[in-house]
């Protein structure tokens, strides 16, 4: 599927009336085995980059470069319309320009810039907000620099965390006005803050890992919620299960006593795009 395609896909999402959960993907065959279950989008946080590409936390320590050739192995490995956690842009505005042109050609459907001091400052503990005008100048220039009017930009808050709902209002207020695409709410906790976002922005909204109050769809979707992120939980259990399958092979189990407990010739097939493989290998190699 063409990039432009997928970004319109992705589109089509926030502008219907259903709240979806994205799948939490962190590698092509988890994007493809995503997309065969008929999951609508692909998320691939920060945190996740980290933890895939270098085996770090989630403290900025990826670089820009490392993000986006993770992201292009995904987007070139299936027709998932892909949407990423740019973090903070990797500094000011003129660097947010610069992440979105790599994560645009990088093949993303949408990204989000958050208005979280990152990475933390020497001497401060915990997180803090950028100001209002700093945040407003990278949204301005995330959209001014993205080349494909498809590509969708979200511009994410802190700020019920660090502030609650009057700072929150505020700065989605001023937020819409940059020409992004949505907004995306981090640390919603109950149903009184979704309303009450919901109540002073004319953009849909997504929510980050929401706790139980929010695990209503339909009181979301009726709050212009679009999008809903349930965790990473594919990565985590594909780390825990390759610890334990080294875990047995080294105590000295058998290869086959795991026969139930690796993928079967089925799943490889989708996950490696098998059978794409043996046609062409049968078109282009005879």
């Amino acid at each position: 599927m063409l990039l432009a395609e997928r970004r319109k896909q992705y589109r089509r999402v926030l502008e219907g009336t259903v709240c979806i959960h994205p799948a939490s993907v962190f590698d092509a065959m988890s994007a493809r085995m995503a997309q065969s279950l008929g999951f609508e989008v692909g998320m691939f946080a920060g945190s996740i980059a980290a933890g895939t590409v270098l085996g770090a936390p989630d403290l900025v320590v990826l670089t820009l470069t490392e993000f986006a050739e993770q992201i292009r192995r995904i987007t070139r490995g299936s027709d998932l319309p892909l949407m990423v956690d740019a973090d903070h842009g990797y500094g000011n505005a003129l660097n947010v320009m610069r992440t979105v042109e790599e994560l645009e050609t990088s093949g993303v459907a949408a990204l989000t810039i958050e208005d979280t001091v990152l990475p933390t400052p020497f001497g401060r503990r915990g997180d803090g907000l950028v100001s209002v005008e700093e945040m407003l100048g990278k949204l301005r220039g995330a959209v001014a620099a993205r080349q494909d009017p498809a590509l969708v930009v979200i511009g994410r808050t802190g700020a019920l965390r660090h502030g609650g709902v009057a700072e929150a209002e505020k700065r989605v207020k001023a937020y819409q006005e940059t020409g992004i695409d949505a907004i995306f709410l981090a640390g919603a906790s109950s149903r009184e803050e979704v309303e009450a976002m919901h109540r002073v922005t004319r953009l849909p909204l997504m929510l980050g890992g929401a706790p139980p109050a929010l695990s209503d769809r339909n009181f979301l979707a009726s709050q212009g919620v679009r999008i809903a992120l349930q965790g990473h939980h594919p990565f985590y259990a594909a780390a825990k299960a390759v610890y334990d399958t080294l875990k047995y092979l080294r105590e000295g189990g058998a290869p086959g006593g795991l026969k139930d407990r690796v993928a079967s010739e089925e799943l490889l097939a989708i996950a490696l795009k098998q059978n794409d493989y043996t046609r062409w290998q049968g078109d282009f190699l005879r």
